[in-house]
C-alpha cells in the first residue's frame, strides 16, 4: 500500500482550519483568539454555545455548541466546520474539569471519575478518530491536546484529575507513535496553574500570582511549540525539570510530594486547588 505524500513543511497557522474545543473562556479562548490571529480560520467550540458565538464573533470566526463527551456531537462539529471551512487541519482538544475528592483518593464518586475519563480521555480519542481518516490520506494534519502537568506529575488532593491526565499524556504518545510518520502531528500541552474560571480568577489576575500565567501567555507558548511542533509544550518550563527529577529516582520524588501535601494541608488546611495553588 503506497502511503500518501507528507508534508514536510512546518506547521504555520496562516490560512488553516483550526479548531477549539472548551474555546468560550481560559485558555481555549486566549488560543482560539491566537490561532485567528495568525491568520486560522477559526471554530470554537464550547458546552456554552451561546458563549462560543460570542467568543468566536470577537475574531470573525464560527462559534458551536458542542459536548465533548458525546462522539455524535464531535462528528457533527468536524462535519459542520469542513463544510463551512474545508478539511480541518488543527484540531485542539482543550475541554477541561477539575472536580477534586472529599477525602481519600478514591473517595470521589463514580460519576465524577468517569466525567474525568470522558472529558479528559475519550473526548480527544472521539476527536481522532473523526479525523485520522482524512488526515491520513492528505498526509498532513495536527492534534493538539490540553492535558496538564499532572499529567506528566500529579495533582495533590484530585486523583481522578491526575490518573485521566497520565491518559491523555498517554494517548498524544500513542498518536505521535502510530501516525507521526503519515504526516500527523501531535502535542500535548501541559501547563502548571494558569488564570482561568477553574481556578476562580479573570485572566488579569496573573500578575498578581507569581507562577500563576495569563492565557494569553499559554497560548503564546502553544503557537511556539506548534511551529517547533514540539510533542511536550511546557507553559511552564520548570515542569521539566520536576519530570526529570521524578523519572531519575521515584521513589525519592513521591517522599518530596508527600512533604509537599503535608505543607499545603498545614498552611490552607486543604487540598482545594484554588485555596493549594497559592501556596506551591
Amino acid at each position: 500500500m503506497t502511503r500518501p505524500h507528507q508534508s514536510e513543511e512546518p506547521m504555520h497557522l496562516n490560512d488553516k482550519t483550526a479548531i477549539v474545543t472548551g474555546g468560550a473562556r481560559g485558555i481555549g479562548a486566549a488560543m482560539a483568539r491566537r490561532f485567528a490571529a495568525e491568520g486560522a480560520r477559526v471554530v470554537v467550540a464550547d458546552l456554552d454555545g451561546a458563549a462560543a458565538r460570542a467568543t468566536a464573533a470577537t475574531f470573525g470566526g464560527m462559534g458551536l455548541a458542542c459536548d465533548v463527551t458525546k462522539e455524535s456531537d464531535i462528528q457533527q462539529l468536524v462535519q459542520t466546520t469542513e463544510a463551512e471551512y474545508g478539511p480541518v487541519d488543527l484540531f485542539c482538544s482543550n475541554a477541561g474539569l477539575a472536580l477534586g475528592e472529599p477525602t481519600h483518593a478514591a473517595s470521589a464518586g463514580n460519576a465524577d471519575w468517569t466525567r474525568a475519563w470522558e472529558v479528559h480521555v475519550m473526548a480527544h480519542v472521539y476527536a481522532a478518530r473523526a479525523l485520522l481518516p482524512g488526515m491520513i490520506d492528505r498526509g498532513s494534519g495536527y492534534l493538539l491536546q490540553m492535558a496538564s502537568a499532572a499529567g506528566l506529575l500529579n495533582q495533590i488532593g484530585d486523583a481522578a484529575y491526575s490518573a485521566t491526565k497520565h491518559a491523555a499524556v498517554s494517548f498524544a504518545e500513542s498518536l505521535a507513535i502510530t501516525h507521526g510518520r503519515d504526516g500527523i502531528r501531535v502535542s500535548v500541552i501541559c501547563p502548571q496553574y494558569v488564570a482561568t474560571p477553574l481556578l476562580g480568577y479573570d485572566a488579569a489576575d496573573a500578575a498578581d500570582h507569581p507562577g500563576l500565567l495569563s492565557p494569553d501567555a499559554v497560548a503564546d507558548t502553544v503557537v511556539e511549540g506548534i511551529a517547533r511542533e514540539s510533542f511536550l509544550i511546557l507553559p511552564h518550563p520548570e515542569v521539566a525539570r520536576f519530570a526529570a527529577f521524578r523519572s531519575a529516582d521515584h521513589d525519592k520524588w513521591l517522599e518530596a510530594m508527600r512533604t509537599l501535601r503535608a505543607r499545603v494541608l498545614d498552611e490552607a488546611g486543604t487540598a482545594d486547588l484554588r485555596k493549594m495553588h497559592t501556596l506551591l
